[in-house]
């Protein structure tokens, strides 16, 4: 039987990315700061269906000693067909096959994911005396790369 959907790596251009991230419920993100991150993704998958990209997921880190999984998502017409979990399965191969054996692997799983994630070995922080915590930036970005004085 033919699968209709085709996993790659790489990345999204920003506009699919911002659309995507929406459509699936995550957060917009500023088009300027999407298009600095993109090219320092250490590793990306895209989903297509019939050539529509349709999920993604992302590691970032220092490929090292710690990376992170990010912009995991598929759009909500294509959920419940077992994409994410081909998603992570290609992020997990990744890191198992570059990723120095001592890398901490983190990410922020949202509502019912946390079921995805832990059959790929990943446990709650809080039970191992860790509490994961986060701060969203307020401030602008300068592209021309000067610094104001204070």
């Amino acid at each position: 039987m033919h699968d209709p959907y085709e996993l790659s790596v790489g990345v999204p251009s920003v506009e699919v990315f911002r659309r995507l991230r929406t459509d699936a419920g995550l957060s917009d993100k500023d088009p300027e700061a999407v298009a600095l991150a993109l090219p320092n993704t250490w590793h990306g998958v895209v989903l297509h269906h019939e050539k529509e990209l349709i999920g993604m997921g992302r590691i970032i880190g220092d490929g090292g000693t710690a990376f992170q999984i990010v912009d995991m998502c598929v759009h909500p017409a294509h959920q419940g067909r077992g994409l994410g979990k081909r998603i992570v399965a290609a992020l997990i191969e990744e890191l198992e096959r570059r990723a120095p054996a001592t890398a901490y692997v983190s990410l922020i799983a949202d509502g019912p994911a946390r079921f995805l994630y832990e059959k790929f070995g990943f446990a709650d922080t809080a039970a191992h005396g860790s509490i994961g915590m986060y701060r969203v930036t307020t401030g602008s970005h300068r592209s021309s790369g000067s610094r104001a004085d204070p």
